[in-house]
């Protein structure tokens, strides 16, 4: 954890440190390297990333002014199975975008380890675990990604309750809050299986002990504990008690069920610290004095509730990049900090850079950074991708009744065993 503790001591230095976060001067492009780089990712086409770009490109083309760089950006939902095609057909970016954890983890046979081209930014960047394998790093972070609960406090003053500390209180406020504001309690969608992540890693933290929370995270996870059984118990009985919105395995995640928070018609929301379904997001709709951020409800007596947080996305370098020194010094550059500086103020996220200050964004910026020290990775992250994506059609079937939590919890236990 030496990266989470590292943010607290930078954090108050703030901009001031902005200027020591570019790649380090290098020469001009060698005779014969390669005059176009490609990147691939899903962000590049986004409107709040733009000022990002252009900061990134510039601190590139300032060593390599002979070097054109190419943003592709792919669809979201496509992505990765558009990589593996390209990958085959030896046709694939030089650079790549990536999700911290399992997406990477189970793709670094297509990337080029980078622990001798990052060294110098490992102290500057925290997220590095989500983006590393058997000790090497295999991309450079450049969000934080977490999954706190949001609440919408205008919906809970019409209620008059508050945060709840454990479950049960939880859904005694949700009881009121459906009589009061005729809001839904969860804002749920999981049309493509990513709605249990969201919800194992959001309210993870309050049904598994400390203990059982970092063994999991460590690979040594016991599928048959009371308490992981919990989560997907859990996450059955609230769609039966009628806690999430109608619909919810027909409805999409991105975005239709942040839009259900958006517009009032739930009052929570299990989302992420940035950069899409997050408090930027959510106070263009509501205000941003109006979104409030809760820890986990307790569920298990001993439980301590923490915000679970990692790397968020990251660029790598392909080995079939035909220069990937160069390829690595352009991922340099897209995680600068005056780069990470323009993500932070374009797109609200919360960066990987330990030394830009992101707590004055918003009061809920404000209640999410101070939890940054002593965070644990979100627990869905540990899991590899072919897992998450079992999980997704299991989850499914729990919502919608065809599916039992043991055998469910049995067939979840056998595919992390075979990965």
């Amino acid at each position: 954890m030496k990266q989470r503790s590292l943010w607290a001591a930078v954090l108050v230095t703030g901009l001031a440190l902005s200027g020591c976060g570019s790649a380090a001067p290098t020469q001009p492009s060698s005779k014969g390297a390669p005059s176009k780089i490609v990147v691939w990712d899903w962000k590049s086409g986004e409107p709040g990333v733009a000022s990002y770009l252009e900061k990134a490109k510039a601190d590139f083309a300032a060593r390599h002014p002979d070097v054109t760089v190419e943003f592709v950006a792919q669809p979201f939902d496509q992505y990765y199975t558009l990589l593996g095609a390209a990958a085959q057909s030896g046709k694939g970016p030089d650079v790549m975008l990536f999700n911290g954890g399992g997406q990477l983890r189970d793709r670094v046979d297509l990337l080029v380890p980078l622990d001798e081209y990052v060294a110098a930014d490992r102290q500057r960047l925290a997220g590095w675990d989500a983006f590393s394998k058997d000790g090497k790093v295999y991309a450079a972070p450049v969000t934080l990604q977490g999954h706190p609960i949001y609440y919408n406090k205008t919906i809970y003053q019409k209620a008059g309750v508050e945060p709840a500390k454990t479950w049960d209180d939880f859904v005694t406020g949700c009881a009121a809050i459906k009589k009061a504001a005729g809001a839904d309690c969860l804002a749920l969608g999981n049309k493509e299986g990513f709605g249990i992540q969201f919800f194992m890693s959001g309210l993870g933290p309050g049904i598994l002990t400390p203990k059982e929370y970092d063994d999991w995270i460590a690979g040594k996870r016991d599928w048959t504990s009371p308490h992981v059984k919990e989560i997907f118990r859990l996450w059955k009985k609230a769609g039966d008690d009628g806690l999430n919105n109608d619909g919810a395995n027909s409805t999409a995640l991105f975005n239709d069920a942040f839009a259900l928070f958006d517009t009032g018609k739930a009052a929570h929301v299990i989302g992420l610290m940035s950069d899409v379904g997050h408090w930027k997001d959510f106070g263009e709709f509501l205000g941003p004095d109006n979104v409030g951020v809760m820890a986990a409800p307790v569920v298990t007596e001993g439980a301590e509730p923490v915000l679970p947080y990692d790397g968020g996305i990251g660029y790598g370098v392909a080995k079939t990049a035909k220069d990937p020194a160069l390829a690595a010094d352009l991922v340099r550059s897209l995680t600068s900090t005056a780069a990470l500086t323009a993500f932070s103020t374009g797109a609200g996220a919360i960066t990987s850079d330990t030394t830009i200050d992101a707590s004055g964004g918003a009061p809920a910026v404000a209640a999410i950074v101070p939890q940054i020290k002593s965070g644990k990775p979100a627990l869905h992250v540990a899991l590899s991708s072919k897992v998450l994506d079992l999980m997704g059609r299991l989850s499914q079937q729990l919502l919608s009744g065809s599916a039992e939590v043991d055998d469910v919890v049995r067939q979840l236990a056998a595919a992390d065993e075979a990965s």
